[in-house]
């Protein structure tokens, strides 16, 4: 691999002396501040390579170093420089997580073998072209958010996503947990909250309109040690961990299992189950103080499993909460008056601003989708823009946080071609050059308003992903052109050399063949990949620009 196959696009760099040899002597070096990278480093190319790797000796001639030196890089978080020459390799950050994306950079220059598990050739000469490379990020916030409420995913894919992000820069990780048709993280105080809410009879199989099902069940958790294994791995890789618990729609699984969490004046919610198809559900959360401790209750153990170094924003959903439930409850009417509310927005609000304020006062922030926005916005929220721009840019003009993920451009559920055998089609056509030329900032903001975009992030819902292999079809290789948008400085999406980045994407696959992906090919999906008479969802067009 040379310079010219970086991804991401890096800042700048420039060939310089002789390569470096990597082999049997070769230590670590590895100064306060680095020891996470340091770990990476022999664990992930120790295996790749079979070298040891080992911590430097005062006799080590050849030699990775590992230094933190803010002032060189200007304090620019993130920021890196990779100096290779015939004597060392030097990887220095302006912090911790620089330094750890400089031996991202240093992983592509070995080649796509060092990103298997495993040496092919023992005997393989391992060599570094001599060059420097110096980088730093766009955006502080370059996420990933992973539903695995309606489709579970096991621990041990969510680690290796963990990996997948670390190999693209990609630092934020948001864990939807929660949701109408399964509640995924184990709460000790609440027990039937995974005993009852996170397995579902059966699921249907396709689009909410398919005629088909998958008549099983299908469920499963993580366990408290699951989710502390998971956020280890995570800080170990400088990524934070963004959990959602989704409060006060998309709660029937909690409802499932605390029949007194719903509205039970105007619906009988000991006869609801986990919802086992898709859409909105109208069984949503009663607003009385009651739900509002048992939340409580939930996100005081939450916060314990996420601490506040990896997880310093909590996402509490709010979107899609119908409120016919609420216009027909005698009890919801009567909170509307007794709070002094406008209707049922406000109420929704009411909800948001209770848990903005809650998780204030531990030192955590609140993060939501846009509709927080109806009925007033909480104070020190932070805001998903999922429905298009208009909402982060509604939040950013009134000086509140944004993190740009328009379903139209990088829902990464949304179809990838317009062919017949694209398996259970949903929304609108987004291809690989369509997600390399989104544009996070929109150009309605100044520039005081933009630097509320704390940065993108694609989505991953998974209704119709039933499976590690069909999350790898629709995530791949589309979050390696957001992880470029997300972590380089482009020109204009009009201007942007895809054909630059296509090229790029030919080395890249070779990277994904050796970590076990199982993108999309260029030329359309494999037979195998294919779920031919299953009902999706196209939309037709260009997605709106809204």
């Amino acid at each position: 691999m040379t310079l010219a196959d970086l991804i991401p696009a890096p800042a700048g760099t420039r060939r310089t002396s002789d390569a470096f040899v990597l082999d049997e002597s070769t230590v670590i070096d590895a100064a306060p501040g680095t020891e996470r990278t340091a770990r990476w480093l022999r664990a992930t190319l120790g295996a790749a390579t079979a070298l040891p790797l080992a911590p430097a000796t005062p006799r080590g001639t050849s030699v990775i170093r590992l230094r933190v030196a803010p002032a060189e890089l200007g304090h620019v978080p993130e920021a890196h420089r990779l100096h290779i020459d015939a004597g060392a390799v030097t990887l220095t950050g302006a912090d911790a997580a620089g330094v750890f994306w400089a031996a991202q950079t240093l992983r592509q220059l070995l080649g796509p073998e060092a990103f298997r598990r495993a040496p092919l050739d023992p005997d393989r000469r391992w060599t570094l072209p001599g060059c420097v490379v110096e980088d730093a990020p766009r955006f502080g916030w370059r996420g990933m958010m992973l539903d695995v409420a309606r489709h579970f995913r096991p621990k041990d894919d969510v680690l290796r996503q963990l990996d997948l992000l670390a190999a693209h820069k990609l630092n934020v990780f948001h864990f939807h947990l929660t949701d109408d048709q399964g509640w995924r993280i184990e709460i000790e105080r609440h027990p039937r909250l995974t005993e009852v809410g996170s397995w579902r009879p059966r699921t249907k199989y396709g689009h909410r309109a398919s005629p088909l099902w998958e008549d099983k069940p299908h469920g499963g958790f993580y366990t408290q040690g699951d989710i502390r294994e998971i956020v280890a791995y995570a800080r170990e890789r400088h990524i934070r961990v963004v959990p959602e618990i989704d409060v006060p729609g998309h709660s029937q699984a909690a409802i499932a299992a605390y029949p007194q969490l719903g509205n039970t004046d105007v619906v009988d919610t000991a006869a609801l189950g986990v919802w086992d198809t898709w859409g909105v559900t109208p069984n949503v959360l009663a607003p009385t103080e009651a739900v509002l401790r048992f939340y409580e209750g939930v996100l005081e153990e939450v916060l314990a499993l996420f601490p506040a170094d990896v997880s310093p924003f909590v996402h509490i959903g709010g979107d899609e909460c119908p409120k016919d439930q609420w216009k027909q409850s005698p009890a919801a009417q009567a909170r509307i008056k007794e709070l002094g509310l406008a209707g049922e927005d406000e109420l929704q609000s009411w909800f948001i601003r209770h848990f903005d304020g809650w998780l204030s006062a531990r030192g955590r922030r609140l993060i939501g989708w846009d509709e927080i926005l109806e009925g007033g916005l909480a104070p020190g929220a932070a805001v998903s823009s999922w429905r298009g721009y208009a909402g982060g840019i509604a939040a950013a003009q009134a000086g509140h946080d944004v993190v740009m993920c328009p379903e139209q451009q990088v829902y990464l559920d949304h179809r990838q071609h317009a062919g017949e055998d694209e398996p259970m089609p949903i929304g609108y056509v987004r291809t690989l050059e369509d997600v390399y030329r989104f544009e996070p900032v929109p150009p309605q903001l100044t520039a005081e308003q933009a630097r509320h975009v704390l940065g993108a992030q694609a989505n991953v819902w998974t209704e119709v992903m039933d499976s590690r292999e069909r999350v790898d079809y629709q995530v791949f290789p589309r979050l390696v052109a957001f992880a470029e948008v997300a972590w380089s400085t482009l020109p204009p999406a009009a201007e942007r050399d895809f054909a630059d980045f296509e090229r790029r994407m030919t080395a890249h696959l070779a990277r994904l063949d050796a970590l076990g992906v199982d993108y999309r090919p260029p030329s359309g999906p494999h037979p195998r990949q294919r779920r031919p008479g299953v009902l999706g969802r196209p939309i037709e067009g260009a997605p709106p620009n809204v």
